[in-house]
């Protein structure tokens, strides 16, 4: 007896194991993520600690690249609204372990925020949130925030 393609197809489909019939997207977990999975376009979010995600009192934008001094780490570029006018700064940091951190320098030279934060679990690496809030020994007022960083679609 001959078997028709579509039959033996069919045949083939049903003997492998579910989890092999499904397509899941790799998700990376977040003690995994490495310095390079950073690379790339990320969108902002700023909120106070007493007030709500929803409604961000900054946003903006953050491109990650290879930090050329130091493997393992990323330094970037920061734009992001302000009440006023925008903010531009550089920044520096890294992952390690599912943890994030970052300094940021309107000039280079001082310091004027840290972030702190984790790499969310149900972000598949593409989410970050933690805290800003100014350096020790900087004259900036702004308040301790929330911040959330947002991998942009196609940066992968």
């Amino acid at each position: 007896m001959k078997l028709h393609p579509f039959t033996w197809l069919m045949a083939c489909a049903l003997a492998m194991p579910l989890h092999a019939q499904q397509a899941s997207p790799t998700c990376t977990a977040p003690a995994d993520v490495a310095p390079a999975q950073l690379y790339g376009l990320w969108q902002l979010k700023l909120w106070p600690q007493n007030g709500q995600e929803a409604a961000p009192t900054s946003t903006g934008a953050l491109l990650f690249e290879r930090h050329p001094e130091y493997p393992g780490s990323v330094r970037g570029n920061l734009k992001r609204s302000t009440a006023g006018n925008d903010r531009t700064a550089l920044v520096s940091g890294d992952v390690t372990q599912g943890e994030f951190n970052l300094d940021e320098s309107a000039d280079g030279i001082a310091m004027d925020a840290v972030w702190e934060g984790d790499v969310t679990p149900s972000g598949c690496g593409q989410e970050l949130r933690g805290i800003r809030r100014p350096a020790q020994g900087s004259p900036s007022n702004d308040p301790v925030m929330n911040f959330v960083l947002k991998k942009a679609p196609g940066w992968r």
